[in-house]
């Protein structure tokens, strides 16, 4: 098991930033991709972002690229989803997940997830 705890979330004006936190305890956080989904109400859960273990390679879905930052801190067993420039199509629950292995980009692969931090953003 792999808990994760999402944190950072709230109520932002377009335009503004949030950073998203997700904390892992436990010792494995290193052997896993990690990655953050979305969903809004009356949709299906969507990739946003991962990370990869080793390389440090990143990825993103087209609507947040140039805006979203992920980024992962080993030391803390924490990884990040910078947000800027929000618009209020990104409203939705933000959940991380951990992979250990599989396509970072489909969410039927990952092992762990979150309980969701819910992030709106206002006109």
């Amino acid at each position: 098991q792999v808990p994760l705890l999402e944190s950072g979330g709230g109520l932002v004006q377009a335009g503004g930033s949030l950073r998203l936190s997700c904390a892992a305890s436990g010792g494995t956080f290193s052997t896993y991709d990690m990655g953050w989904f979305r969903q809004s109400p009356g949709k299906e859960r969507v990739f946003v972002a991962a990370v990869s273990r080793n390389t440090g390679n990143t990825y993103y879905a087209d609507s947040v690229k140039g805006r979203f930052t992920i980024s992962r801190d080993f030391a803390k067993n924490t990884v990040y989803l910078q947000m800027n420039s929000l618009k209020p199509e990104d409203t939705a629950v933000y959940y991380c997940a951990a992979l250990l292995a599989g396509n970072p980009l489909d969410l039927d692969d990952y092992d762990y997830w979150g309980q969701g931090t819910q992030v709106t953003v206002s006109s």
